[in-house]
């Protein structure tokens, strides 16, 4: 099968969409099916694969709680166009179609057969509101919809009508299971994990923060690892003085090197403060075999098995972080059982099970627009 998929955040800048697209694209060429993935990016990004388009420079725009890079206009059409009729796709799959981004084009430019993942979970979302009858002529051409959650579900129901099958964000187990430490690691004082933008206040590191002052006095060799990006001295400056050395900032990081990371910590921390449709670092942290300490988010609660395969606590709460934080940390036991339910919480999401969903999708795509593969 010929096989487009659009990802609407630029492919350079790393987030759960773009990781998504990654591993479905290359599931998807394992499997023998042949694929293109058109994303907004640099020109210059390094080590871009094989299978990926770049289509130009995309633009930031606050979206969903965050700020996305978007890539919309005249040019970026063209340059749609073109990839669909060099392409002569099977069947297209764009991502969160509705922000004005390539995803959106090519609802609107796309004739064939035509899949859409939707992972947004806002409850309301005053963007859809405002262009619910702008965007409705395009998204109608959607054959198939899927949603990566019951709350992205529910968007779709309340903002766009019609229905999508739930198929969660995969993982691959293999790849995080096998990964070795970082050098110098694990410690003998114990490490706390965090991956995600540091400086965005929905990530919750204010949170982790404040549960680390609470667990410094009698923990004093902890440390937190960090992956994302962020201004690091912004953040190290207003870190409380007795906390600085605490943290060690990797910055962006590839895919090896997060397997590494997860690989090195002790427990692994998502202090989330809403707006999460699914929860995918928590997935690869339970791959990684490592037990998870995270917000009581219902995506969250959904990832972790209603709280048997990971510890939850209220969000927002730095007391109540730190209790959780102190007992997994403190008790080998508990840490190995939330291990062995998190190896099996994780098992339905490995990417083997995940892509035979979706190729079914597509299958029935293209059946309903009676286009022969």
């Amino acid at each position: 099968m010929r096989i487009g998929i659009v990802c609407p955040y630029s492919w350079d800048i790393p987030g759960g969409v773009q990781t998504h697209v990654r591993d479905l694209a290359e599931k998807l060429i394992s499997l023998g099916h042949t694929v293109s993935v058109l994303a907004p990016g640099d020109d210059n990004i390094p080590d871009v694969p094989p299978y990926v388009v770049v289509a130009g420079k995309a633009v930031s725009i606050p979206y969903n709680g965050s700020v996305a890079r978007l890539q919309f206009g005249l040019v970026s059409a063209s340059r749609v166009r073109r990839w669909l009729r060099d392409g002569a796709f099977d069947v297209v799959h764009v991502h969160e179609p509705a922000p004005p981004s390539l995803s959106l084009l090519t609802c609107a430019l796309h004739e064939g057969p035509l899949v859409a993942t939707f992972h947004m979970a806002t409850a309301r979302s005053r963007f859809l509101s405002m262009f619910d009858s702008v965007l409705q002529p395009f998204l109608e051409r959607i054959t198939g919809k899927i949603a990566v959650s019951p709350a992205a579900r529910k968007v779709i129901v309340e903002h766009l009508g019609g229905d999508a099958v739930v198929i969660p964000n995969g993982v691959a187990v293999e790849h995080f299971d096998s990964a070795r430490p970082l050098p110098g690691y694990p410690r003998p004082g114990g490490t706390i994990g965090f991956i995600g933008r540091y400086d965005e206040t929905r990530k919750g590191m204010d949170t982790l923060v404040g549960a680390l002052e609470l667990l410094a006095p009698d923990h004093p060799e902890l440390q937190v690892l960090v992956a994302g990006r962020g201004d690091s001295d912004d953040f190290r400056n207003e870190l409380p003085a007795h906390l600085r050395d605490r943290f060690v900032l990797l910055g962006q990081v590839s895919e090896t090197e997060k397997a590494q990371m997860l690989a090195s910590i002790d427990v692994y921390c998502a202090p989330n403060t809403g707006s999460e449709s699914f929860g995918v670092i928590l997935l690869e942290a339970m791959a990684a075999r490592r037990p998870v300490v995270a917000s009581d988010l219902p995506a969250f609660r959904r990832v972790l098995d209603q709280g048997r395969a990971g510890r939850l606590f209220p969000a927002g709460d730095p007391v109540a972080l730190a209790d959780a934080l102190r007992e997994v940390l403190a008790d080998a036991a508990l840490r190995a059982e939330l291990v062995t339910a998190g190896t099996g919480a994780v098992a339905p999401y490995d990417w083997t099970v995940i892509v035979a969903d979706v190729l079914r999708v597509y299958d029935l795509a293209i059946a309903g627009t009676g286009a022969p593969v």
